[in-house]
This record gives C-alpha cells, structure tokens and sequence, in this order.
C-alpha cells in the first residue's frame, strides 16, 4: 500500500417430413442424411447435387456385381489351393514310398556307389514341397500334421547317413539290409503322415464348401440390402434438394425482413443451393454496409463530444493556473522561499502530467500524483481549512487509466464540500484493485464537506451528464463522468454517495482490461477504446 498526507451444405430434418416413419425408415434416412452431408455432396449446386447423386446410385447398383466377383473369386482360390495341396502330397506319397527304398536297394544291392545315389536330393525334394505346402494351408491341425512328417524326414536322413557309414566302413550285407528295412519303416511312417494330412484337407474342402454356400447367401442378402438402399437414396434425394431450395429462399427472405425492420446485425448463412448464393452475399455486404455507415456516423459524433470536452478542460485550466500564480506571487513577496520551492515543484508536475505529451492515457502512480501536485497546491492555498490523504495499491500502479479523472473529482469536493463549511476540512483519495472473472480497478475521493441536498443527489444519479442539476460552475463531476462514457464506451462507472452537512464520497470503477495501452500512453489514437 502506497501512502502519502499532509501528515487498479445442410440439409436440416430433410428427411422428417409427414410421413411416418419405422425405427428403421428412421435409421436409414439418418444414413442417407449423412451421406448427404459429405464433402463431395457440398458442391450446393442443384445441378451438381443431382448429378453427384446419380453417379452414387449408378455406384451403389455397381457394388453387388462387384461384390459377388469378388466372392467368387475368393472361393475360387480357397478351393484351388485345398486341391492343389492334396495332388501334391498323393504324389509325395508315391516318392516316399517307391524312389527313396528303391533309390538305396540298388546301392545295398551294389548296382550303384553311395556317393553317386540320388537318395539325399529326393529327400530334399520332399523337405522342399512339404514346406511349401506348409504355406499355404490354413488349418492349424493339417499343419502340425505336415511338421511331424518333415520332422519324420529328419530321421529318415539321419537313418540313410548311418547306412552311408556302414557301407564306408563295409559292414555285412545283412547289417545292410536290416538298416534298409528301418528305412522302409521310417519311410511308411512318413507315408501314412501324409495320407492322414490328405483326409483331414478333404474334410477342410467339405467345410469349404460350406462356407463358400453360406457366402453366397450373405452375398445375396446385401446385394438385395444395396439395391433397396439405392431406391431410397433417389427418394430421399428428391425429397431434400427440394426442401433445401424452400428452406434457402426462406432464410433470405427472413434476412430481408430482419433488415427493413432495423436488425443491421442480422446475417444469411450461405444457402446450400448455389444459385442463391449471390443474392445472399450482396443481402450481407448491404447490412454490413448500412451498420457501418451508422457506426462512423456514430464515432464522428463522439469524437465531436470528445473534442468539446478537451475545450472545456481548456477553460478550465487557466482559471487554476492565474490562481496559482497569485500565490507563488505572494509567497514569494513574504520571503517564504521553501514554500515557493514546493509549490513551484508541484505546479511543475501538475501540468506535466495534465498535458502528457498529447496522450489521454496516464499511469495510475501518475495520475495520483497528478492529484498530490493539485492538492500540495491548494494545500497551501488553504492551510487553515484543507487537510488530505492519498493511498493505493502497489499492485495497481502500473495500470493504465484515462488521465485527469480525479483532479476534477477533487476539485470539486474543495471548492464545493471542503469550502462551504465551516471548520477544517479533509479529503481523502483512495484507490484498490478488486479481481475476479473480470478485474476492476477502482478509485474514490471522499471529504467531510457541506455534502448534497436529496434532491440535488437525486437529479445528478438520474443523468449526471446533465448540469443543470449540478451547483453553480461545477463542471468536474460532468466532465468525469461524460469522459467515462466516451472513453470506455460505457455507462454506471461512477457513483456518488452524500449526506447533507456531512459529506460526499465519489467512486469510480474502471474495466482493467480496457485501460489503454503502451502505444496510447506514448500518444498513439486511442479509438479502439471508443
């Protein structure tokens, strides 16, 4: 706290019209509507809605022959794939069976070498195609099923490596021979894997086909749900560029009527058909044009008052300033030189601050120091009769206000409060900032003078621009409050509150947000705020 003393594109409801409609109709007109309202429906145009519209239908008629090759072709290769597998592993069968036992009888029987046998590229062979088929089946059983026969083969090979070093090592031709009968064991095993993997893909085929009727029939069924959707939509369709084109020339014709009857502020949303959209625009730019040729009307006249106002402070000022100098005058000629120092000093701020380089904008520290000059003056003008104090926010120092807002308030309890009283007078200036979802920021001069009638105080609240009710050559109050109104474009800031013979005290309230700017404190135009 601051102290000194002398001691802050639609389409609304299209598709709710008289007809009574099923949960259903409901549900499905929703869809449509939607599909309505999609970008590519948005062109506005009633030509290129019902062209766009028909390439829809024509589209959706499309989906079921596309739909029903694609069926089939899915089903096509889900059937190829389950035969070609069981015609692979028939003929894997035979080569399991026939070529590897034969392949080792002629090296057993000495017809061919070991080395020159084609006994290890057949069982890579049958590796490779049991691979293969691996990929592309797909039930999980038939697969494990062709793991197990490839994990067969690997013992397999591991048997024809241990008849591969018996040879080497030339073991008796019965040892030969029992190895062999091991390997046309394992060889069978590995047979009766793959005849078990060819049943359980036969009965995957059966399931298939299964299937593949049960597709056929969904199929059907969203093919019939498609076409019926398609009649609909041309229905709805019909039924909504319709109601659109009613709805636009209503809305402009409720614009028009807003307009003649002096709503400037009413606008048309764009119309959803095209056609109309220049007449809508030029309905908009005419209003536009109308609120702002009042606006400027409006502004000059303000700025008319404004410019009155600045005359009257003009006639205001010098009538302090000849006071003023008559007392430096007869200070200085009884010697009182301290007093002329402070007074001098005082006068000197007073009217640095009142002319502030042409802003209407101060610093609220320097608008309370703008009183402080004024009252430090008359203080000692008035010695006998005038006392004061000045106090405030720091937190509100450095917020921007309109300047000479309390100047004329204090003035005003001087000459009429303080001096048509008998006794010593005090005045007291105040200012606090208050927060909240707006900030205020909010000032008050108090003195315990003559104070006003009821009936003087019940005049100045019912139009305080109006002096008529105000005493004799009290401008200040009209000056404030005219001001207020002007500057911060609004009414009620100013409030007064007096008991006859006991005093007056004045608030103001002033929106934070709005209280100038840099650019206004350095001179900038300040007609934002008006």
């Amino acid at each position: 706290m601051r102290k000194c003393s002398a001691k802050t594109m639609i389409f609304p409801e299209s598709f709710q019209g008289d007809i009574d409609m099923t949960p259903r109709k409901k549900l499905l007109g929703r869809i449509v509507q939607l599909t309505l309202n999609l970008p590519f429906f948005g062109s506005g145009s009633i030509i290129g809605t019902i062209k766009t519209s028909h390439i829809v239908i024509i589209t959706l008629l499309l989906i079921p022959l596309l739909l029903s090759i694609i069926v089939t072709l899915l089903n096509t290769i889900s059937y190829d794939r389950l035969i070609t597998n069981v015609e692979k592993t028939n003929t894997l069968i035979q080569i399991v069976k026939t070529d590897i036992t034969n392949e080792l009888w002629d090296i057993v029987a000495g017809n061919k070498s070991f080395e020159d046998g084609e006994q290890y590229r057949i069982i890579d062979g049958i590796h490779s195609q049991i691979r293969d088929i691996i990929r592309t089946t797909g039930e999980n059983q038939n697969r494990q099923l062709l793991e197990v026969a490839d994990r067969a083969l690997n013992t397999l090979t591991h048997y024809v490596d241990r008849l591969g070093t018996q040879m080497n090592q030339r073991f008796p031709v019965i040892e030969n021979e029992r190895m062999l009968d091991e390997i046309r064991g394992v060889s069978a095993l590995v047979s009766d894997i793959l005849q078990d993997f060819i049943v359980v893909e036969i009965e995957s085929t059966a399931a298939q086909s299964r299937q593949i009727k049960t597709r056929a029939l969904v199929t059907g069924i969203m093919e019939c749900a498609i076409i019926a959707f398609a009649l609909l939509f041309s229905v709805f369709v019909q039924s909504s560029v319709a109601k659109s084109v009613d709805q636009s020339i209503g809305s402009l014709a409720a614009l028009s009527t807003s307009i003649a009857e002096g709503d400037l502020n009413a606008r048309a949303e764009l119309p959803d058909v095209r056609e109309l959209e220049t007449l809508a625009l030029d309905l908009n730019t005419m209003a536009g044009k109308i609120k702002t040729l009042i606006d400027e009307n409006t502004r000059e006249q303000r700025n008319l008052q404004k410019s009155e106002m600045k005359a009257l402070q003009a006639q205001i000022t010098p009538h302090f300033l000849y006071n003023t100098l008559d007392s430096i005058i007869w200070l200085a000629e009884g010697n009182k030189k301290e007093q002329v120092i402070s007074i001098t000093r005082a006068f000197s701020d007073f009217f640095r601050i009142s002319l502030n380089s042409g802003s209407e904008w101060v610093l609220v520290q320097d608008e309370f120091k703008h009183v402080e000059s004024y009252l430090t003056i008359q203080k000692i003008r008035y010695r006998d009769i005038l006392d004061y104090s000045i106090e405030y926010d720091d937190v509100m120092e450095q917020k921007t206000i309109l300047k000479l807002l309390l100047q004329p308030l204090v003035e005003n309890a001087l000459y009429h409060g303080i001096k048509n009283k008998r006794g010593k007078g005090f005045i007291k200036v105040k200012g606090w900032m208050e927060r909240g979802k707006n900030d205020w920021l909010f000032f008050s001069v108090e003195d315990n003078g003559i104070g006003i009638t009821d009936e003087q105080l019940a005049a100045i609240r019912k139009q305080p621009g109006d002096v008529s009710f105000l005493p004799a050559k009290s401008y200040g109050l009209y000056n404030v409050c005219k001001r207020l109104e002007l500057y911060y474009n609004q009414t009620g800031l100013l409030d007064i509150q007096s008991v006859y013979r006991e005093g007056t005290k004045v608030t103001l309230r002033i929106p934070e947000g709005v209280s100038g700017s840099v650019e206004a404190r350095r001179g900038f135009p300040v007609t934002e705020y008006v």
